[in-house]
């Protein structure tokens, strides 16, 4: 069996081996392939232009609601999909007729 396995492992890995690699210069747009590379900034430039957001006591408390939220709705969610009666319908099973 380990035989056989390991035949067909070496049999698929020499088909695809052998399959084209597709040509990526054919998908890329000409534009694309033509743009010049975009210039390296020093990352200090990159900070100063990202907006200045902290975490502050108003931030805290509307994150704090928002877990409260969200636990409730777990909560909610983990009850039965499906009422007593129709359960009780169900474990019966279908009657052939």
């Amino acid at each position: 069996m380990r035989k056989l396995a390991l035949s067909c492992l070496t049999v698929a890995t020499t088909l695809a081996a052998c399959t084209q690699f597709p040509e990526l210069q054919d998908d890329a747009d000409l534009a694309a392939r033509e743009a010049p590379y975009p210039q390296l900034v020093p990352v200090e430039t990159l900070r100063a232009q990202a907006p200045q957001t902290a975490i502050t006591d108003d931030s805290q408390t509307t994150l704090q609601a928002r877990i409260t939220r969200l636990r409730n709705r777990a909560m909610r969610l983990k009850g039965t999909v499906v009422d007593g009666g129709t359960r009780a319908r169900m474990s019966q099973g279908v009657r052939q007729p």
